[in-house]
């Protein structure tokens, strides 16, 4: 009797315990990513590198009928000198806006005394010694500083991520689980497919902020490239960020003005039309799903967790997805309306 009825509650509070582990689990598991963020950070971007090297030179072997070990070398090679190419343009990008920064400064204070005599005019009194010294105490050039060293501390583990990228490729078996064969499969073509819709919104930019002779437009291009994998949030930061730069240039004038229409426009159609054709609901992600995931990796691992939170999450779900316990959440994830 007293058997039965334990039996009872044990059937009874399953549930509540099930959640309760998977929350100390998932608790434990996010400690771990915070803990071992230095190697599993560059571990995963070998990860996907290999993925998207792997599909690439499947391609090229059956198309150009190149050798694997040829076809895999070829697209590292083109990786590593994106990488190269990157830094190079941001050093240059960061020194010529630096060899400028005395004629910022006094176009920006320039700006400032146009404002105040504006204000004047129309009847707003304003403290013009507490707004120069406030002007003047702006760290532009330390903001830009930072926001080169953070781009660069990106590429800073390549030597990490390509001792990984060896190992993955000896190590790689020519008959892979089914399952490991759909996950780089899912996660390859959605990876390709954004790396090509990025390099193409990063060129357009480049090429509209270059011809208004902005200053730092090869890092704002890049930056343009990075933010583009940031869902839905990325675009819209990639899109002003260049303003401030111009706003310094040219002031209030149709520079500015020709830029934010036409950047707009490029991540309209990029993002909206071209995207939305080439990808669709590949990821079969719900939109709060992404959204939250974002933010959960961003403040695991930072900005490259938030460039790299839609493949985890679709990992994550994947993985969900094959046990039957945890497969209600993988609908959720899905956005199923339908959850067993």
């Amino acid at each position: 009797m007293q058997n039965e009825k334990t039996n009872s509650l044990l059937e009874k509070y399953a549930p509540v315990n099930n959640i309760c582990l998977m929350i100390l689990a998932a608790t434990a598991i996010t400690a771990m990513l915070v803990y071992a963020k230095v190697v599993l950070l560059p571990f995963m971007l070998a990860v996907f590198i290999s993925m998207v090297s792997n599909t690439i030179a499947n391609w090229l072997n059956k198309k150009l009928k190149l050798s694997k070990a040829l076809a895999l070398g070829v697209t590292l090679m083109v990786f590593i000198g994106f990488i190269f190419v990157s830094v190079l343009f941001i050093s240059n990008s960061i020194e010529s806006f630096i060899s400028s920064a005395d004629i910022y400064s006094k176009k920006l204070t320039d700006v400032l005394d146009w404002s105040l005599t504006y204000l004047q005019k129309i009847g707003i009194k304003a403290d013009e010694a507490l707004l120069l010294e406030y002007a003047r105490e702006i760290p532009v050039m330390n903001m830009i500083q930072k926001m080169g060293s953070n781009i660069f501390s990106l590429f800073s583990n390549a030597f990490l991520v390509a001792l990984f990228l060896v190992f993955m490729f000896l190590g790689r078996g020519q008959n892979g689980s089914p399952f490991i064969s759909a996950v780089e499969k899912n996660i390859s073509y959605y990876l390709i497919v954004k790396i090509g819709i990025s390099v193409l919104a990063a060129v357009c930019v480049w090429f509209v902020l270059y011809v208004l002779n902005t200053e730092l437009a090869s890092m704002f291009a890049l930056l343009t490239f990075l933010l583009n994998f940031i869902p839905n949030i990325g675009p819209s930061i990639a899109t002003v960020l260049p303003l401030p730069v111009l706003f310094l240039q040219y002031g209030f004038d149709w520079h500015l003005l020709l830029a934010l229409i036409l950047m707009f426009v490029i991540h309209f159609i990029v993002g909206n039309i071209l995207e939305t054709k080439w990808l669709g609901k590949s990821m079969d992600l719900n939109p709060i799903v992404v959204i939250g995931s974002l933010i959960f990796w961003a403040l695991v691992w930072g900005v490259m967790g938030a460039l790299l939170a839609v493949p985890l999450t679709v990992i994550l779900k994947m993985i969900l997805e094959k046990s039957e316990n945890t497969k209600p959440l993988s609908d959720f994830m899905s956005g199923k309306k339908k959850v067993k």
